[in-house]
């Protein structure tokens, strides 16, 4: 598996949502320019990210988001403390969501939660470019609309969001969800890719295609 990118993987706060930074390897601490990085998704309490990137001279370059749910946009507010002009990326079917507590599914907490607004947008077949490497966008609505993933091929990696976990799928019993697009969209946007892909998720441990192809007990119909 190629291994150019390196992935640092945050477990962040009481919902235990891994959040990513991504950077080129090698990274040089003490070099004069920082090394660009880029960040998926941004949990509750991010402090642990935050000092990674200040401590590993990193400059980050954007936020982009799997989905916008709380417990992955939590910690935009924080970030957005640190670093004023950052971009944040979604799916072009999620904009709302990051000012409408009822759609991030905040309304109900003690503080429902309105963070800054996209500044950019992506849809499916569109490819960023992420330390120097094609990131491709597969949308994988089901769990949410505007559910994303982040997959690079050539480092045989995926971000899926709350799409799929190890042994288990994402909920599909919130009020925007889909539980028949999201079994189609793991059909058709996941499960056509090879079968040594890392699945790297918005929560639990990492898996791969191929593992869940074989062992997954919600994928016996798909």
């Amino acid at each position: 598996m190629p291994d150019s990118l390196h992935i640092e993987t945050f477990i962040l706060g009481d919902w235990q949502t891994n959040c990513y930074v991504l950077h080129a390897k090698p990274v040089v601490a003490d070099a004069t320019l920082p090394t660009p990085c880029w960040i998926v998704d941004a949990g509750f309490e991010p402090h642990k990210l935050i000092q990674y990137i200040k401590r590993n001279n990193l400059a980050p370059r954007a936020v982009l988001l799997t989905h916008a749910h709380i417990d992955h946009i939590a910690g935009l507010p924080d970030i957005r403390r640190h670093w004023p002009d950052l971009p944040i990326l979604i799916h072009e079917d999620e904009t709302a969501f990051l000012t409408d507590p009822m759609l991030n599914l905040s309304a109900f907490l003690p503080e429902p939660l309105v963070v800054p607004e996209a500044t950019a947008t992506f849809k499916h077949g569109d490819t960023l470019e992420v330390a120097g490497l094609a990131c491709l966008i597969r949308h994988t609505p089901g769990h949410s609309p505007g559910g994303a993933t982040l997959y690079f091929q050539s480092e045989s990696t995926a971000f899926v969001g709350d799409t799929l976990f190890r042994d288990s799928v994402g909920r599909s019993d919130f009020p925007t969800s889909d539980q028949a697009a999201l079994f189609r969209s793991i059909s058709e946007q996941l499960l056509t890719l090879p079968d040594d892909t890392r699945v790297l998720p918005g929560h639990g441990p990492a898996t791969t295609i191929g593992r869940e192809r074989r062992s997954n007990p919600f994928l016996r119909q798909t």
